[in-house]
Parts: C-alpha cells; structure tokens; sequence
C-alpha cells in the first residue's frame, strides 16, 4: 500500500503523544496514514513489552491509521548505524509516501535525536539507485518523499508551521490514555516516571492549547521543516472561510 503520510517514532506512544491530533485529522481528511516505530519500548521503567504492544493496538485504533508496524530495533541504541538505516530505508521504498515526520534532533531523550538522523539520512540513501534493498526476496526500487517534517516532543523549538487539531484533541488524548502504563494513571502501580506525572499531562494540554493560540485556534500541534514550503493563497482563504 501507498501511504500519503508515514510517522516514525522511537518508541511506541511518541507518535500519539507529538502529532495524536494531526494523525487524526489527516485520517479523518481520507489520507492514508501509516507509522513505524523503531523500538518496542522494552526500556520503559513502566509496563512490559507485552502490555506495550496492547496498549499500541488499542491507540492505533482509536486514531484509525491505515498501517503500523514496529521494526524491533533495540531500545535505548537506536543512532544511525546503517544496518537500522537501511531498515528505515527498506519501510520508505515499500509505503512510498509522499511526507514523512520525524521526531526532532535536539530532545532530551538520546532515541529520539538518533531517530531523527536516522530518518533524515534514510530518506537521502532511499532515493539512491546503489543502496540495494529488497522486500520479500525482490530488489526495491529507489524512492525519496517529497518532503521531511519534524515533530516536538519534549524541548521546544520555534515551528515552521502548526496544524490546528482542535476538533481532534479529544481524540489525540483518547489515544494516550490506551497507553495506561506510561502516562498518568491512578489505577497503576509501580515506580513515578517523567511522563507519568500528572503535572506531564497537563503541560501537554497546556502546550497544544499555546501553539493553538499562535494560530487563533483551540488547540494545536507544531512542526518545523528544514526547507522552505509552499503557500497557495487561494487554498488558504478558503481554509479561512
């Protein structure tokens, strides 16, 4: 299958807990939508691979994406060796998305700067004819996506543009509470992590409300992109209203 649009993430619940909305909105809008995550999350201080993976099912269906598959790269290495590359390489070839989204390089946690560079050189080596790869036993034909689009996860950094997901936002956080053993749960027991605080939630909330402000919108959720993009005028006063 062709996606549109293809999300890699480090860990499992990063994709929802960056962009839950804009996936969402994307799907709703007839797009076909897919993520990847790079790593099972078997790390995490909370939960177990297992329950990790149910929580995915669980989220994956509430935000209604069309393909989700996880590469099983080791939790807590991921830097752009080229064998996890070429991984990253082989998934771009076979969906051929158009847009792909990344975490950001500058983060606090080390997966996610090494998937950033993983997934900026992947999309280059894609589009070389002598990076062979293959899929299912045939050789993959080269392909580059048109475009490489950024996510925020925890540091900040000054977006090149902001989706607004305010009709999604209920919907982006449906999608975290399936992740039970991550985020702030009372029913859960075990050790408080950086995430499963409350006052994490609410800065999440509080965020998304922030960049939905920047774009006279309830909420919203930010991107940056090293390239200059396109604006139709006419297409924007139509979203205008």
């Amino acid at each position: 299958m062709k996606l549109d649009y293809l999300i890699f993430a480090a860990h499992p619940d990063d994709a929802e807990l960056a962009m839950g909305g804009t996936i969402a909105k994307l799907v709703d809008q007839g797009t076909k939508v897919g993520i990847i995550d790079l790593t099972r999350g078997e790390m995490g201080t909370r939960g177990t691979v297992e329950s990790r993976d149910k929580e995915t099912q669980a989220a994956t269906k509430i935000l209604g994406v069309q393909i989700r598959v996880n590469l099983n790269l080791p939790d807590g290495h991921l830097e752009p060796k080229r064998e996890f590359v070429l991984k990253v390489v082989e998934k771009i070839r076979q969906y051929k998305p158009k847009i792909i989204f990344a975490p950001h390089w500058n983060d606090r946690h080390p997966d996610h700067t090494g998937a950033s560079r993983m997934v900026k050189e992947a999309m280059f080596f894609a589009g070389l004819t002598k990076i062979e790869t293959s899929l299912e036993g045939k050789p993959q034909e080269r392909y580059r996506p048109h475009k490489l689009f950024y996510f925020m996860q925890t540091y900040e950094f000054e977006p090149t543009f902001i989706v607004d997901i305010s009709d999604y936002f209920d919907k982006k956080m449906d999608s975290l509470k399936a992740y039970g053993t991550q985020f702030f749960n009372p029913g859960m027991e075990g050790p408080e992590t950086f995430i499963s605080k409350m006052n994490f939630t609410k800065y999440i909330i509080s965020r998304a409300g922030v960049y939905g402000f920047h774009i006279g919108k309830e909420y919203g959720e930010p991107f940056f992109s090293d390239e200059k993009i396109e604006l139709d005028l006419k297409d924007y006063v139509k979203y205008l209203g």
